[in-house]
């Protein structure tokens, strides 16, 4: 395995952390926020940025960002996929040491998975891990991540009508398709994150920059926050966090030798193992339930009434009489 993609996997870890902090410090902030208004997008943005945690969460998750393009420039898209979906069993953890919540024994199955599925990803990248395998069909690409946004767009609308028409659809439901469609989005901008990657040596910063696939990044990467803030007012935030995680990880690793042509084993047992290490690591994210939430702390006792002076102190005086 070469020192870059090596770095690219390191790269990959910070933004798994980096994520999860910043989504669990985003629905604190979202839950906090009046509800997002889908005929007023540009003024629920505004207004989910009033709040303090939400911005933190942003602002975090905006340096898992950073971290992500640089992974994804330096590994095979597949490999850095697999590890930040492996990442996510770092959600049990930090909500439980951070945020309050309390772990299950199967959330830490999920985490031994996820740790066997790594090992059999290590053990099957030799040959297949040298380099970053960013060259790609324009025809592809365009139809994966059209399918990708056309997916997301329409499990966001179908989680709002769900919600429109009678309340036909449960709130946990909506807020899993509403996840479902962030994922998607987000999906769509990493897989076109990675194709511009492939430019930035031959065309230099700003070309690449003004690449038409810079304005999907941008625009799936924004209509994907919005969704996703719906999500986390709707729903607890570690089963929206999974769902959204598992739908942006397997369909991004899916990408790697559907769009990018990455290698897959040629032995016949090599590949059964590559196979079953992406199983694992995507079963393991998928099968992590929601932690059960912290005993809530009992609110503070109401401060006694003024009492009562003049007129209303001798009426207060003569109502025991009268009665």
């Amino acid at each position: 395995m070469s020192v870059s993609v090596q770095l690219g996997l390191l790269l990959s870890l910070a933004t798994a952390l980096a994520s999860v902090v910043g989504f669990l410090y985003k629905h604190r902030g979202a839950q906090l926020a009046p509800e997002v208004d889908w005929k007023r997008p540009l003024r629920s943005t505004f207004v989910l940025f009033r709040s303090g945690w939400y911005t933190l969460g942003v602002v975090v998750a905006l340096g898992g960002w950073f971290f992500h393009v640089g992974a994804l420039a330096l590994a095979p898209i597949s490999l850095v996929q697999s590890v930040i979906a492996g990442g996510l069993v770092l959600l049990t953890v930090i909500a439980d040491k951070l945020f309050g919540h309390r772990v299950t024994r199967r959330e830490w199955i999920g985490v031994a998975l996820t740790a066997a599925g790594l090992a059999f990803l290590a053990a099957t990248m030799e040959g297949g891990a040298k380099e970053a395998h960013g060259e790609y069909q324009t025809g592809t690409l365009l139809l994966y991540v059209g399918l990708l946004s056309l997916g997301g767009t329409v499990a966001a609308v179908a989680a709002g009508w769900g919600g429109e028409l009678g309340g036909r659809l449960s709130v946990t439901r909506r807020a899993s398709g509403y996840a479902l469609s962030a994922g998607l989005l987000w999906a769509a901008s990493d897989v076109s994150i990675k194709a511009v990657s492939g430019h930035l040596e031959d065309d230099g910063l700003l070309l690449t920059v003004l690449n038409p696939l810079s304005l999907v990044i941008l625009v799936a990467s924004l209509a994907g926050l919005l969704v996703s803030a719906k999500s986390l007012q709707l729903g607890d935030a570690v089963p929206v966090i999974a769902v959204t995680s598992a739908a942006a990880n397997l369909t991004t690793i899916a990408s790697g030798p559907l769009v990018f042509g990455e290698p897959m084993p040629s032995d016949p047992f090599a590949l059964a193992l590559r196979l079953l290490a992406f199983g694992l690591v995507i079963a393991a994210a998928a099968m992590t339930p929601p932690p059960a939430p912290a005993d809530p702390v009992a609110p503070p006792p109401e401060p006694p009434a003024p009492p009562l002076a003049g007129a209303d102190a001798a009426a207060a005086a003569e109502a025991p009489a009268r009665g």
